[in-house]
């Protein structure tokens, strides 16, 4: 166990389901707290500050707006995402470290905005998905697939444009980890993006340990890293309780290892946890492992 001096940990739950068709992410929040998080941190020597939810439009009340624009539930996402960035700025100033609790993956644009107000941010984006999608190249119209799109400025507009107009990120500050699953019309979109992308074969290929201190060189000269933790980039087999499970993942251990060489960087100091659904999951597996996950990332070590 790390022993190091007492930071202060912020917990924002954003228990949102808006950004896609299968419903049951707006309990992640929820079945993470269950899971023990606050105490698995306090045991790290961390003092928590739970700052409870945002309040989310249940998406029975709201008009699907989805028309010429392919994306749904879109007016209600951009408002979920402006009140978190407003948070996410907040605790990026007031806490060593913040953590965001989703909730599907829309909702990073709402904390990676936030997060990277404070300088130039590096963002790992752990994912069997890229997000990468627009509301032209998207088969489904569900937002949990854009969000990348807008935090590098392109559509949809009204979700680039939180917190302030444009693009909060340039390519070379995302790396993606896990990658595995793409649309066509996005898996062209990328190549040409400039994203540095590690797929899951190239992770078969090198090793996680590998990939992970390439992802730490690419980003030396950063004093902040934000990773975004999509809980779809494990394997079904370890995490059963995600609405989108992609065989092929990251095994228990190649996450474990993942998450201790980002915290040996020291430079790590926000992380979102999404996709979480409690309604698929077997008893709470899911979110237990996400809460592990973070406490490797927060320094918990085996020895």
């Amino acid at each position: 166990m790390n022993k190091s001096a007492s930071r202060l940990v912020r917990i924002i739950g954003v228990p949102m389901d808006l950004g896609q068709s299968r419903r049951g992410v707006d309990m992640g929040p929820s079945a993470v707290r269950y899971a023990g998080l606050k105490e698995r941190i306090q045991r790290l020597s961390c003092e928590v500050d739970d700052d409870g939810n945002l309040i989310v439009p249940v998406v029975e009340e709201i008009p699907d707006q989805v028309d010429e624009t392919n994306a749904h539930h879109l007016h209600a996402v951009v408002q979920v995402c402006n009140d978190l960035y407003q948070r996410a700025v907040d605790s990026i100033k007031t806490a060593d470290f913040s953590i965001f609790l989703g909730g599907d993956h829309s909702m990073s644009v709402g904390s990676v905005s936030g997060v990277a107000t404070q300088g130039k941010v590096g963002v790992i984006w752990v994912d069997a998905h890229a997000d990468y999608n627009t509301p032209k190249t998207s088969p489904s119209g569900n937002v949990h697939g854009m969000p990348m799109a807008a935090l590098l400025g392109d559509e949809p507009k009204e979700l680039a444009d939180i917190g302030h107009a444009g693009a909060k990120l340039q390519p070379q500050q995302v790396v993606m980890i896990g990658i595995r699953n793409l649309d066509a019309p996005e898996r062209q979109r990328l190549i040409d993006s400039g994203i540095t992308i590690h797929t899951m074969t190239d992770i078969d290929e090198h090793g996680v340990g590998q990939i992970t201190r390439r992802t730490l060189e690419h980003f030396a000269n950063y004093d902040h890293i934000h990773v975004s933790l999509d809980m779809d980039s494990l394997d079904p087999e370890f995490a059963p309780g995600v609405g989108t499970p992609i065989p092929g993942g990251l095994t228990y251990r190649e996450a474990h290892l993942l998450m201790e060489i980002l915290h040996s960087s020291g430079k790590v100091r926000s992380m979102d946890i999404v996709e979480i659904n409690p309604i698929l999951d077997n008893r709470n597996r899911t979110a237990e492992l996400a809460v592990e996950l973070a406490a490797s990332l927060l320094g918990q070590r085996i020895i």
